[in-house]
């Protein structure tokens, strides 16, 4: 799978709004086909920033979801929000799915 983690600093007057702003990106990249999760998180120490976790099936599913409208679109929503430039972590991981912790496994 292509593993993404992307982290953006939101200007103070869109911080409210930035679940608004992406949502028409994240509506969109959900249900592509490839798409294994596309999840927004904010930052319990800084409220400026959002992480974005997400995941595609294979390389083929990234150059899709990176050529796909929605991606551009999605792309010129954001800019005039964001303070900076976003920081990424991109990288391949063997599997399709979330691993479980063993450190604190849960009995059923």
């Amino acid at each position: 799978m292509i593993f993404i983690v992307v982290k953006f600093k939101v200007l103070d007057k869109y911080q409210n709004d930035w679940l608004l702003v992406t949502k028409e990106f994240t509506d969109a990249t959900r249900s592509e086909p490839g798409n294994l999760w596309f999840e927004w998180h904010r930052s319990a120490d800084d409220p400026a920033e959002f992480v974005l976790i997400e995941a595609f099936r294979d390389g083929q599913a990234g150059s899709d979801h990176v050529a796909a409208d929605h991606f551009r679109k999605g792309l010129d929503a954001m800019r005039p929000a964001l303070s900076e430039t976003p920081r990424i972590i991109h990288t391949d991981l063997p599997g399709t799915d979330w691993s479980r912790m063993g450190e604190l496994e849960i009995a059923s």
